[in-house]
């Protein structure tokens, strides 16, 4: 049987133009000081007039530019030399020589995946409102998670809405309490369990805040007469730890699409890389959680990012011996008692893990090796699986010769899915001569699918740079996959 693929003929592609702000922060506090003083050396009219000139310039292109640039000047208030009071327009001015554009989607807007929107109001009947998340690069190649949304008709009309055409910078707040049995466990781990950190712990609550983790930390470095080194890059390590854990928030009048989960953390600093979205039904409740790979310019830090609403998000590390490498998926639901999770633990395979934590990972095992010459360099998941009468059906991805990535399918049993029941011979997906030239060319790749009304709809990068949709129908490919069964793995 050949496989119906069809593609359609959206296009998501990069826009320079989607910019926010960020801080800009000078090399030394001697430079911040010339900055601020030459501001302040000019005259009162002449500070408003070029105060006026950069609200012209940039204020277009932003929402609550004003209320952030005045906020930059309240952080560098303590480099004025005088304490003459400074009128609205010089604090804007300060502020914004503080504060830079930053495009966030400059480079490529790729590696999508999908989920149900949480909102289905107003709809026809047979359509399905949808959040598409995507892997934005910009500057300095580094990646964030956006957005989009649309509807997906009773015939698989797909629509895409009109991104907004601003960018809103999500409130930060600290994890206001940390389980200090969890974060024991952690730092056990990383390796930094020392006595140093042990005292720590033993002076905090079963439950702490980020404010009593820091206080204590200061403590014990004061209290560290000679300054040691190793002291300092442990009670360092053991805050960053902490901050890889907290919240965001947006504003609930936002347009979903003008939200941007940016880099927070110190091991996100780097980029925010693949996050893959599922849909997680537990007693009747729908949780939006997504595993995406934290990248601070050396080490990957498996992350877990948990919203109901896609307004508030909550980011926590993944833990545990077997949290290794990228690409995890989360099962849809609990199997028994138990979340479920495939991953590629070596680069190389696709594993099959089980918890009794969410964040805490003990257990694995191999699931499924390369074995056909399209995938003969790795094989991993292009997204969380998706439950069938026939099965799990699990989107693949293969890379080949020449570094060409293409997608698969497998499917497992339901009740066990460490049975893989069987696998296409050839790619569902790959690259065609217009997909193939890109960031990174010859690559077709996803994060994320779902089934409506009989159809997989596939939203897929193409050569890390720009994505669209494929289609395909369901019982086509269960049957087709069903007619390959597979050898199991000891």
């Amino acid at each position: 049987m050949v496989l119906q693929v069809s593609r359609t003929h959206i296009q998501i592609k990069p826009d320079p133009a989607r910019v926010f702000f960020r801080p800009f922060e000078s090399s030394s506090k001697e430079r911040s000081q010339r900055i601020v003083a030459r501001v302040t050396a000019m005259s009162r009219s002449e500070a408003e007039q070029e105060a006026a000139i950069m609200l012209e310039r940039f204020e277009g292109r932003h929402e609550k530019l004003q209320a952030f640039l005045l906020s930059r000047f309240e952080h560098v208030r303590e480099h004025l030399i005088t304490d003459q009071p400074l009128n609205r327009c010089e604090r804007l001015l300060i502020g914004a020589y503080f504060t830079l554009e930053y495009s966030l989607e400059a480079a490529a807007l790729f590696n999508p995946s999908i989920v149900p929107h949480p909102d289905q109001s107003g709809l026809e009947s047979g359509c399905l409102r949808f959040v598409l998340s995507l892997r934005a690069t910009g500057e300095g190649h580094i990646s964030s998670i956006v957005f989009r949304t649309g509807v997906i008709s009773r015939q698989i009309g797909i629509s895409l809405d009109e991104p907004s055409p601003f960018v809103a910078a999500a409130d930060v707040h600290p994890n206001p309490s940390y389980d200090k049995h969890l974060f024991e466990r952690k730092l056990l781990e990383l390796g930094l369990l020392s006595a140093l950190t042990q005292q720590l712990m033993d002076q905090l609550p079963d439950h702490f805040s980020f404010e009593e983790l820091t206080l204590l930390s200061s403590q014990a470095l004061r209290r560290d007469r000679l300054g040691n080194g190793d002291a300092v890059r442990t009670v360092e390590s053991v805050l960053s730890l902490a901050r890889a854990n907290y919240e965001i928030s947006f504003n609930t009048g936002d347009d979903c699409s003008e939200r941007a989960i940016f880099p927070t953390s110190p091991t996100e600093r780097r980029g925010i890389e693949d996050a893959r979205f599922v849909a997680f039904e537990d007693g009747g409740k729908t949780t939006y959680y997504a595993t995406y790979s934290a990248y601070d310019g050396q080490l990957v830090f498996p992350q877990l990012l948990e919203t109901k609403d896609f307004t508030k998000f909550k980011i926590n590390t993944l833990n545990g011996p077997e949290v290794e490498n990228k690409g995890m998926a989360l099962f849809p639901r609990k199997l028994g008692d138990c979340y479920a999770m495939l991953s590629r633990q070596d680069g190389e395979n696709i594993y099959l893990m089980y918890s009794d934590q969410l964040h805490f990972w003990h257990e694995k095992k191999i699931l499924m090796r390369p074995t056909y010459p399209w995938e003969f360099v790795q094989v991993g998941n292009c997204g969380s699986p998706i439950e069938t009468d026939a099965g799990w059906l699990v989107l693949t991805h293969g890379v080949g010769p020449m570094r060409r990535y293409t997608v698969g399918a497998i499917l497992l049993d339901l009740n066990d899915p460490g049975q893989l029941i069987g696998r296409l011979k050839q790619p569902l997906l790959e690259p065609t001569q217009e997909e193939r030239e890109g960031y990174v060319p010859n690559v077709v790749y996803s994060c994320g699918s779902l089934i409506h009304n009989g159809t997989l709809i596939i939203p897929y990068a193409m050569s890390d740079q720009s994505s669209s949709f494929a289609t395909v129908p369901v019982d086509q490919l269960l049957n087709e996959l069903m007619s390959n069964p597979v050898e199991q793995y000891s």
